[in-house]
């Protein structure tokens, strides 16, 4: 019998070959975003120390979102990802899709970062 590899399992091959181009710096830090059936994250983040500068979610109180898991809690997630930066000094980033589609939900998240003061 033939055995299916799991959607995840396929993604998350996918961002393992992405990351190995795909670098945060201390000029451009990478902007990761991981999405869930119910929520989507986002974080900024510098590779060289290994650690997160700036994250947003849309499971965080400041939102007061009913739902997490769609196209408009994902563009609050967004402008709300690109305000945190501005105020550590963080104007330019590289973006990490985490192995997903450029579609829908994460480029509604992409798109409100550059909206908002990202650029990448």
């Amino acid at each position: 019998m033939i055995n299916k590899v799991s959607r995840n399992k396929k993604r998350i091959a996918r961002h393992e070959r992405v990351r190995k181009v795909v670098v945060g710096t201390s000029e451009a830090p990478r902007l990761n975003v991981f999405r869930s059936n119910k929520n989507i994250f986002a974080q900024i983040i510098n590779d060289e120390n290994g650690t997160t500068l700036v994250s947003a979610s849309s499971v965080d109180k400041e939102l007061n979102l009913k739902n997490g898991g769609n196209v408009e809690a994902a563009a609050k997630v967004g402008e709300l990802i690109a305000k945190r930066a501005k105020e550590k000094n963080i104007t330019k980033v590289t973006f990490d899709r985490g192995g997903y589609l450029y579609h829908g939900r994460v480029q509604a998240l992409a798109d409100a970062a550059r909206e908002n003061g990202l650029e990448f």
